[in-house]
This record gives structure tokens, sequence and C-alpha cells, in this order.
């Protein structure tokens, strides 16, 4: 039996680094098999225990193995109802192959290695979504008869709609941006995630009955308390965690200084790569800084190179992170794609003030070096600014992506919605509804920025609830 896994076919660095295609292509029939081949088909599969939302791994990994193809997506489906956007973003290598017993044995045996869960699980999406099965559940009760307003058509926001559509809940999803699909759309460049798997999987979406309403911020051009009285009988609020953090240093409003959210927002939602045929101008330099270490650093690391490459134009782009490489939360397939890609890394540096020049731009940047002290709240240890140690960095654009927060717009437009210290939305943990009856809540806005899989679990959790509750009603 096979022991090695079976890589992903990549584009190369240098074919890559100038267009926004995507990097990785997906298995073949022929590969998936291969792949999938290689699991245990462990009796207590720990690799399940690993997943947020809990998927039958061993189940739609066997499914590949009898070349059931069809089986193996309809086997997701019961858990997670976006594979082919889950195998391509979710950090499998901190959840289901961190599970998977072949990590462990692999530590005895260098010839074993985790399965690839994430890339399998791709693969099955991708089938099914040229073939565009239906994905309706059977239900023993009509619940057509009730109406569901969802707030965002984020991560959260479409698990959830789906999760209702599927049992026959008339769903709409308000949107207030022109285009679905909240940061699957404006935070996930395309040669990660392209667009068209998006549109594809919101299609299915409408296939199901759910139906968008876009250009439309509840909040402001409607309240909560309005789709009550326009007769939804409960709405859930998948609003993500939209609004960047800054660092609050001197210089930090010069221009040519963007939140990654704003950068990312431009080129991936409004089309400034490909100015001026969108009217979305984006201003690019030539010595690039992105400050922060997780995969939406490294998104606009790898979106600025791509701006100047691809019109022939030489670029320096440095990740700069004040902890190690070891500390850096973002994926170690994205670190190493920007490596390849040509992105300099520059680590134990935290940056105190941006320098700018007489025309009000950004012109350097003034740093101090860092050593790791004791073990934060989240165990990563911390960065110790050392005294003395002043040097600058000539940069001519920088790009700040430290996180983000929730929006309060509609927090503030809704009396009695309950939030914490971070401003993260309150939720009871088991049902995930708000301080106010029958509004639910899930994804970023309540457990503050995480991962598309994480978003989904709370979703899932909180259509559970809604369902039970309808299913209580007269």
């Amino acid at each position: 039996m096979k022991k090695w896994p079976v890589k992903m076919n990549e584009r190369s660095p240098e074919d890559r680094a100038g267009d926004f295609k995507e990097v990785v292509a997906g298995y073949t029939p022929e590969e998936a098999l291969l792949e999938a081949s290689r699991c245990l088909q462990c009796r207590d599969a720990r690799c399940v225990a690993g997943c947020p939302v809990g998927i039958n791994i061993r189940d739609f990994i066997g499914a590949i193995v009898r070349k059931d193809f069809a089986q193996a997506c309809a086997i997701i489906w019961e858990k997670n109802n976006f594979p082919s956007i889950c195998g391509r973003v979710c950090p499998a290598e901190n959840q289901c192959r961190k599970a998977c017993v072949l990590t462990k044995k692999g530590a005895a045996f260098a010839s074993l290695e985790a399965i690839n869960i994430n890339f399998l699980e791709r693969f099955a999406g991708d089938r099914a979504l040229s073939s565009r099965p239906s994905r309706v559940s059977v239900s023993d009760e009509d619940l057509s008869r009730f109406r569901v307003a969802v707030v965002g058509s984020g991560p959260a926001g479409l698990c959830c709609a789906g999760e209702l559509a599927r049992r026959g809940v008339r769903v709409v999803v308000f949107e207030g941006l022109h285009k679905p699909g909240g940061v699957l759309r404006y935070g996930i460049p395309s040669f990660r995630l392209p667009q068209d798997v998006v549109d594809r999987e919101i299609s299915a979406l409408e296939d199901l009955g759910v139906v968008f309403r876009l250009n439309t911020l509840v909040g402001k051009t409607l309240t909560i308390e309005d789709l009550f009285r326009d007769g939804f009988s409960s709405v859930f609020l998948g609003l993500g965690a939209g609004t960047p953090s800054f660092l609050g240093i001197p210089g930090e409003s010069l221009g040519n200084v963007y939140s990654a959210n704003e950068f990312l927002t431009r080129v991936n939602l409004m089309g400034a790569h490909l100015f001026p045929e969108y009217h979305t101008p984006v201003n690019v330099g030539r010595r690039i800084v992105v400050i922060g270490g997780g995969n939406t650093a490294m998104d606009a690391a790898r979106v600025a190179l791509r701006l100047q490459r691809g019109n022939g134009i030489s670029v320096d782009v440095t990740v700069l992170y004040r902890r190690t490489m070891e500390e850096m939360p973002a994926r170690r397939l994205e670190i190493e794609h920007a490596r390849q890609e040509g992105v300099r890394f520059e680590f134990l540096t935290s940056p105190t003030r941006f320098l700018g020049g007489t025309d009000g731009s950004l012109q350097s940047l003034e740093c101090l070096r860092c050593r790791l002290g004791e073990p934060d709240a989240r165990g990563r240890r911390r960065p110790q600014e050392i005294p003395g140690s002043v040097f600058v960095l000539d940069f001519d654009q920088a790009i700040v992506a430290i996180g983000l927060t929730a929006n309060q717009v509609l927090v503030r437009a809704t009396p009695g919605l309950e939030v914490n210290s971070n401003l993260d939305i309150t939720v009871d943990p088991h049902t995930m509804r708000t301080s106010l009856q029958g509004v639910y809540a899930g994804g970023d806005v309540v457990g503050g920025e995480g991962t598309v899989i994480e978003a989904m679990g709370m979703a899932k959790k909180a259509a559970g609830s809604i369902l039970k509750c309808l299913e209580s009603l007269p």
C-alpha cells in the first residue's frame, strides 16, 4: 500500500506570481483514489473529533475508495455545506489532519504522514459542484410556512441559510455589499479560492430557494425590529468581523498606509487589479511592508506582489512580524507559497512609527528589535521590545494586517442586543441565541476572527436551535 501522501500539483512560482489564477490544482480521480487508499479506516476515527463540524471523514474517504464519489460528497454534506470551499481554505493541519492517527505514527515511521483529508474533501466537493445534485433533506414536518432572515452572507450566514433551506424553511439573506459571499468574496484572493467556486456554492443555495437581498445594510436600511414586523420568525446574525484593527502608532494616517481589509476588498471584490477596466484604483508601491503574521497578512503580501509583477514591475514585499515563524498563526502552506513567490520575512520586529515624506506619503518605518518572553493566554511567547534597538526600514507602502473586530453598526441600532468586553455579540453557547428573543448569532461576530469552518460550526448549531424552535410553533 502506498504510504507517502499524494501531493497536489502546484503552478510554479515563476508562472503564478504574476496572475490571480488558482495556485493549487485539485486531485484527479486517480490521485484521489491513491490518497484515499492510504486511510486505515480506523474504528475510532480521531480525525472526526478534529473537525469543527464533525464530518464523518472515515466514511467519505471509504466512499472515494469505492469510487462512489457522489456518496462521498453526500456524506460530507451531512455536516458541511461547502466542501469545495473548506477543502481549499481550512487549516486542516491544525484540525482533522493533526488528529489523524498517521500523524502520530509518522513520528516513528518516516514513511507515514497524515491523510490529505482537505484535498480529498475538495475533490468530492468539486465533483458534486459540476453535477449539481439536490441537497434537500427529507423532513417529517413541512416548515415552508416559516421565513427566517439571515444577516450577512459570509461563511456563517451561508451555512445557516443552507441548513434551514434544506429543511424547507424559506430563507432570505441580507447582504450589505453588492455581491454575496462575505469574507469568502472580499477577503480571500482568487488564487486561493476562485470566485467561480463561491458563485457555484451560492447558486446551489439559490436552487434550494434561498433568496439574496444585496445592497441592504441591516442596522441602516432595515432594523431587526423591521424584519420581525415583515413576518420573519427568526433572525440569524452572521455579520463577520469587518472592522480592521490598527497599530495606534504615529504616522498611521500617512498616504499609502492601508488596512489589509481595505486593500483586499478593493482587489478581490472591486476589481482594482483590473483598473481601469474596473474603476477602483489602488496604489501599489515598489517597496511594500505587510505587518502581521496571519493568513490575511500572507494574502495581502501575495496580492501586492501580483499587482506589480503582473505589470512587469520589479517589487520587494516584506512581511514584518513581532515573533518568529514558529509562532505565526498563518497556515504553513500559505507561508511556504509566499516564500516561494519571493516574499521576504522580517521576524522579531515591532513597528513604532511610520515616517512620511514632504508629500504626506509613507517613506519609511521605524522599528525595534524584539525577543520572546513568557507565553501569553494562547500559549504563544510574548514579544518584548529591546530598548535602544531602533532601526529604520525604507518602504513606500504599508498594509496593516493585525486582525479584525466586529462591526458595531447593527449593535448600535439594536437596543438590548448584548455584547462582551471585546464588542462581540453575546450568545448562549449551547443554542447560539442572543439576548433577544428569536435572534441568534454565529461566526466571527461572536467568537472573534476565526476560521471558515469554525464559523460554520457555530452557524450549524444556531440553525439546529432555530429549527427546534420552529418545529414547536403552531
